[in-house]
């Protein structure tokens, strides 16, 4: 008997809870006007601002959805070129075939030990490289994005930092994101390397 009655208890409790849960607002209401509903949903405000969200109920944000428009207020040149960046995840490329050769690539080839001489043009018999100084991953990677191979003095780095900034400022680009994002790699490595390059 005593045990029924315990359980009775710890339902009458349960059911409290419960009733008070329902009753409780949401944690966040429909961002739409005139609507009471729990905003669970997030939608984005504007493609400029694609991580700042409206939050609504499912039948809003269904709504929202069915309207929204990426490419609202562009002109026809301005997607053809969304579209064309979006193609390639918003990165650089180069063509394929013939004698154009990403330059990015042929360094990264040179980073690393080629005993054989299978990478380089003149083949195993080629004269085997100069040694050089051996840099951690992060190191290694910063001479990677700034184009360039060990060994060379701050002088060399700033006139090589210069060239790259030159070519990729936002007002060369016309604001173009993927130059911006490759000038804020580019901006990180120079910081790197000025710590281990020699004066």
């Amino acid at each position: 008997m005593a045990s029924q009655g315990r359980h009775s208890n710890l339902m009458r409790r349960k059911d409290k809870i419960l009733e008070m849960d329902t009753k409780s607002p949401p944690p966040r209401l429909c961002d739409h006007p005139d609507c009471a509903e729990g905003g669970l949903y997030r939608a984005p405000k504007t493609r400029d601002r694609l991580n700042d969200f409206f939050w609504f109920c499912l039948d809003h944000v269904r709504a929202y959805n069915r309207a929204w428009n990426y490419y609202s207020g562009m002109k026809e040149p301005e997607i053809e070129a969304e579209i064309r960046n979006d193609t390639v995840w918003r990165r650089p490329s180069w063509p394929m075939g013939g004698r154009v050769k990403n330059p990015r690539t042929q360094f990264e080839h040179a980073m690393f030990d080629d005993a054989f001489g299978v990478f380089s043009d003149g083949g195993p018999e080629a004269e085997a490289p100069p040694e050089r100084e051996t840099f951690d991953a992060a190191v290694r990677r910063s001479f990677s994005i700034m184009e360039i191979r060990p060994p060379i003095n701050l002088t060399e780095l700033k006139s090589r930092y210069k060239e790259l900034v030159k070519q990729l400022h936002p007002d060369v680009n016309g604001g173009d994101s993927a130059a911006e994002d490759r000038l804020k790699e580019i901006n990180q490595a120079y910081a790197a390397l000025k710590k281990v390059v020699p004066s």
